[in-house]
């Protein structure tokens, strides 16, 4: 997998914790507040999209996580 992907399984991941977390209807509910915590998911993700700049990003390629799918990775 490389950054991008990486960006996208984090981001979808605390979406649904966050949701989770947040609404009432859910057996693991918490506070209302933790909805605003997916609207900063969602934020980072939208400027992401324009810009190009996720901190998280930055911590994966220090991490060692390839930007691009090399040629010899199964046709993907």
């Amino acid at each position: 997998m490389i950054v991008t992907d990486w960006i996208h399984v984090f981001a979808g991941f605390f979406i649904l914790l966050s949701l989770a977390l947040g609404v009432e209807a859910s057996p693991i509910f918490v506070s209302k507040y933790w909805l605003w915590f997916t609207a900063f998911v969602g934020a980072n993700l939208f400027q992401f999209g324009f810009s190009g700049f996720c901190p998280l990003g930055i911590i994966l390629r220090k991490l060692g996580v390839p930007e691009e799918r090399g040629a010899s990775c199964c046709g993907k």
